[in-house]
């Protein structure tokens, strides 16, 4: 991750930044100088029996110590709230607890998400498809319409959605998954164009397969062929996603608004490559 002091004086807030993805990000953006919000539903580390049978296959921080206090450690304020992003009271009251604790927000990324709804079209129940589209678009809607006024009134701000490569490539068996990424990539585009004339700027990254413990998690049989349609040759790491939310955080992505950038080891551009194919 970058050392630069770039974000120095910025607030930044991360959903789902507990864990995975999101705390890498959350301390990515600590490293570059920035204060940070850790937003998430269970922000105490798990340290369950599954949890120790994957540490030795886990390349990231030591997640043992909780988000806002590894960020801390880096020299920036942090704090913790607890928010469900599928609910607009939780993330209003959790939203003004970080402005009241480390002012207003300049920096949102909208990582929260949940992929745990596998079936088919024809077995999936509408309280299913409902449950992630809340989550995962949703809740993006609600940390926006509470966050993002304020940044267009001070007339600076950057949004980063973390979206899914599966937006535009669906994985068989998670159709709501699909459609809920692809529509946070059509929504991060209404973001830039709203907000953008007044110095905002809005950016989605589609992460591909990542060495979180949910997939060190899955049968090796499975990661190693997953592994084989991607060009590098290696699963990403969370902090890949981060480096690049970094960057779009930062000062220095001025310029780039309304994108959505895959950050997936060339998997999209690779013939017939697919995830489990």
């Amino acid at each position: 991750m970058t050392e630069s002091k770039a974000l120095h004086g910025k607030v930044a807030l991360v959903t789902g930044g507990a864990r995975g993805i999101g705390r890498a990000i959350a301390l990515g953006l600590g490293a570059a100088g920035a204060d940070v919000a850790v937003a998430d539903l269970r922000l105490e580390p798990f340290r369950g029996e599954r949890w120790f049978r994957l540490r030795e296959r886990w390349s990231g921080d030591d997640e043992e110590t909780p988000t806002a206090a590894a960020a801390r450690a880096l020299g920036v304020r942090a704090c913790q709230v607890a928010m469900d992003v599928a609910e607009e009271a939780s993330v209003l009251a959790g939203i003004a607890q970080v402005e009241s604790e480390l002012g207003p927000i300049d920096i949102l990324v909208n990582n929260a998400g949940i992929v745990n709804n596998i079936a088919s079209i024809e077995e999936m129940s509408a309280e299913a498809w409902e449950q992630e589209i809340r989550v995962n678009l949703t809740g993006g809607f609600h940390c926006v319409k509470a966050a993002v006024p304020s940044m267009a009134e001070r007339g600076w701000g950057r949004v980063v959605n973390i979206a899914s490569v599966a937006a535009v490539q669906p994985p068989l068996g998670q159709p709501a998954y699909a459609a809920s990424k692809a529509a946070v990539v059509s929504f991060t585009r209404a973001v830039a164009q709203e907000f953008g004339p007044r110095g905002v700027t809005a950016n989605a990254i589609l992460p591909g397969l990542i060495g979180t413990p949910l997939v060190l998690s899955m049968p090796a049989r499975i990661r190693e062929r997953s592994v084989e349609g991607i060009p590098v040759q290696r699963l990403g790491e969370p902090a890949d996603i981060a480096n690049l939310a970094v960057f779009l955080a930062s000062p220095a992505s001025g310029f780039v608004t309304a994108t959505a950038i895959p950050c997936d080891g060339g998997w999209l551009g690779a013939p017939l490559g697919g995830l489990g194919d």
